[in-house]
Order: structure tokens, then sequence, then C-alpha cells
């Protein structure tokens, strides 16, 4: 091709999550064309079987391909977990999912060896991040929690501010109670992945919850920002970084109220949303 640098980078997720590593991606790869697909229909993939995980990203990632994508990451936690050997066997561009750059900086960050992670059931389930851990560092001892109120509280805007509306204290409450028992299983931990795509919009309210639990700070691996650093470098890499304006495409399977939360997750407006089959 003439110029694969300017080919878009496709992103894809179940939802609304995926649009933290876009909003990643663009603060560190500026003039890159971004397309998103969430596949908002069939939304939350966390609940389903892995087999019926794999088939609704293959769909994904078909659409994505037909639209001449450069490198295709995977934001969706699970995802990640379930169908990445899968796309990475099926593709031949680059196929970068969440787990690994996550677990690559938790390894890199904890100096107690013990990691926390917290996500969705199905994240949970798959032990894709105690795998992807061991495999770097056996010695690490990893500590899950699947922690499922946390969606709909970023998705609803209740962040857990630092005022005393319903919305702040139910945000506190809900992280204390998640944290707590995280912190009651795993007391010596120094790091914990988030991993879910929804949870750095509360990663403010997780960080004090952490501290003030452990009584110490506890380093947060957000896993948007693990995923565009690793972008970043393997399209460097591969001498495939563009020059110019960037943008963003948004493409959903069912629109309903995508254009208002997605401003939430991007910290502005979208133009369009263009509503696709898969």
């Amino acid at each position: 091709m003439a110029d694969a640098g300017r080919q878009p980078i496709g992103v894809f997720d179940s939802g609304l999550g995926g649009l933290t590593v876009v909003r990643a991606l663009t603060e560190r790869l500026p003039s890159e064309k971004i397309l998103y697909l969430g596949d908002t229909a069939r939304v939350p993939y966390g609940s389903k079987s892995g087999e019926t995980v794999v088939r609704y990203s293959r769909m994904s990632a078909h659409f994505l391909m037909g639209r001449d994508i450069k490198i295709l990451m995977v934001a969706c936690n699970t995802a990640s977990a379930y169908a990445l050997d899968a796309l990475a066997a099926d593709l031949a561009i680059p196929v970068l999912g969440a787990v690994e750059p996550g677990a690559d900086e938790a390894v890199a960050a904890t100096v107690r060896g013990e990691v926390g992670v917290i996500g969705t059931l199905g994240t949970v389930r798959s032990g894709s991040y105690p795998r992807a851990i061991a495999a770097r560092d056996p010695r690490i001892r990893v500590a899950q929690l699947a922690c499922p109120l946390l969606v709909p509280l970023v998705e609803e805007g209740w962040l857990g501010g630092a005022g005393d509306r319903l919305e702040d204290r139910a945000a506190a409450a809900i992280a204390e109670r998640y944290l707590g028992e995280l912190c009651a299983a795993a007391p010596n931990l120094d790091v914990l992945v988030l991993g879910c795509t929804h949870y750095p919009l509360v990663r403010a309210l997780l960080a004090r919850t952490a501290e003030r639990l452990w009584d110490r700070p506890i380093a947060l691996v957000d896993s948007a920002q693990a995923m565009a650093r690793a972008a970043d470098r393997i399209l460097s890499q591969a001498g495939l970084l563009a020059g110019g304006a960037g943008g963003l495409s948004c493409f959903v399977t069912d629109d309903a109220r995508f254009a208002e939360v997605a401003a939430r997750f991007l910290g502005h407006p979208i133009a369009t949303v263009e509503k696709v089959d898969l």
C-alpha cells in the first residue's frame, strides 16, 4: 500500500467502555485515525460463554478489517481473555488485547509481589490475568475480584466525586465494599489492575478507597493507558505511525444512549455515530 501509516487503527468493545482506550490513543497518538465499533446490541460480553464471545469478536473484527485497518485493538477485557488467540490466528495484522499490556505493567510495578485484579465476571472467570502474570513472573501472587456494579455506576455518571450527593455516597459505598473484600483476601498487594475499560473513569475513587483500606498508596494499572502505550510501540516498530490530522469514526450495533454516554468517556461530545449490522 502506498501509505500504510495512514490506515486507521481499529478498536472494538462489547459496548462503551473501549472509548477509554480511544481517549488514551488520541492523547498519545493524536495523528492517528481511529475506527471504533461498540457491539452495544449484545453487551455485556462478561456474562456470556467463551464460545459466544469468540463468535461475536470475530464478527466485530471482520467489520473493521473491511475498512482496511492496520492494527486491531480488542478493548474489551472479556473478549481479550477468550478471543485474542483466535483473532491473532485469523488476521494478518497486529492484534492487541487488554490483558497482556496490563500484565506487563503490573509485573513491572509490584514490589511486594502481590497484585490485585478487578474486572467483569467473565474476565475473572477466564483466569487470563493470573495466567499472563504467571507467564512473566510465577512468583507473583494474584488476587481477583469481579466488580459488576462498577460498570452501571460509570454509565450513569455516578463517579464518586468529593461531594455529598447521593450518587457520590453510593459510588463510594460500592467501591468500599468491593475493595474491602479484596483487601481482606490480599492484604499485602501493592498493585491493582483495572481489568475493565469502564474502570478508568472511577480511577480517582478507587485510588482513594484503596489507599484508605490498605493504609498505603496502591499503584493502579489502567488497561486503557497500557494498551495505548503498547500500540505506540507496535506501530513505531513497524513504521506504521501516522502523520497529519487524526480523527474518530464511531459505529454501534444499537445506538440507544451512545452519544450521551460516549461524551462522558471521551471528555467531549461526538459528532456522528453510525448504526451498523454485523
